[in-house]
């Protein structure tokens, strides 16, 4: 299998968001990856429901909507409704994660934990098996734009042994501060969802970009 690249619609330019939607879907690029933040988990707010029911509407490749925002239980339906093909919630967001979860599961989509850069892997033991990915921020959330924080390599590392041991087929996802420095030591480490917001988007040709991003990593 592959190792798929998605970049994050959040560094994208919102002036021309159909233009940039449109060079996704024409790029090498495997799926779209979405922020949803609130002001009140993450210290920022990017785009809700009528922005992301626009950016369903032009996309031809699958939809990664990560969640940064408390309660993401009452918004499950919503999400599933706008087009959403996988759901991901904050670990740190979830008192019932299980429930969370399953929750997902019912609503016809694809589920992923994302957690932050001071939770440790291990929190995942009991729910490895009901997760389709896993994503590791190696970043703080709520801003583009921000440098990659180096242990991430170590929480890549484990999380690989987690998922062999309890025989699972997670994928892992790494979303923060990745470029074509860092890309083939995620791999190397166990990662195959690479998520690319600020080096795509601010590149000068970020076609291409994705495209060596792509031929890099596999």
């Amino acid at each position: 299998m592959s190792n798929l690249i998605a970049p994050s619609i959040l560094a994208a330019d919102f002036a021309n968001l159909q233009r940039d939607i449109e060079m996704v879907n024409n790029s090498d690029a495997d799926l779209f990856h979405i922020d949803i933040m609130d002001g009140v988990f993450v210290p920022n707010i990017s785009f809700g429901m009528p922005v992301l029911k626009a950016i369903t509407k032009h996309a031809t490749k699958p939809i990664d909507v990560h969640l940064m925002i408390v309660n993401p239980d009452q918004y499950i339906e919503t999400f599933a409704d706008l087009g959403a093909n996988i759901l991901t919630v904050h670990y740190e967001a979830c008192t019932h994660l299980h429930r969370t979860i399953q929750a997902i599961k019912a609503a016809g989509m694809k589920v992923g934990v994302a957690l932050n850069p001071h939770t440790p892997i291990a929190v995942l033991e009991d729910i490895i098996q009901d997760l389709d990915m896993v994503c590791i921020m190696s970043v703080n959330p709520g801003f583009g734009g921000q440098s990659f924080i180096e242990n991430t390599y170590k929480k890549v590392t484990q999380l690989k042994h987690l998922i062999e041991f309890a025989e699972s087929n997670c994928q892992i996802e790494i979303d923060g501060g990745v470029t074509d420095q860092n890309a083939n030591k995620l791999i190397e480490a166990g990662a195959n969802v690479l998520v690319a917001g600020s080096f795509v988007f601010s590149s000068e040709n970020p076609t291409e970009t994705i495209a060596d991003l792509k031929n890099l990593v596999n």
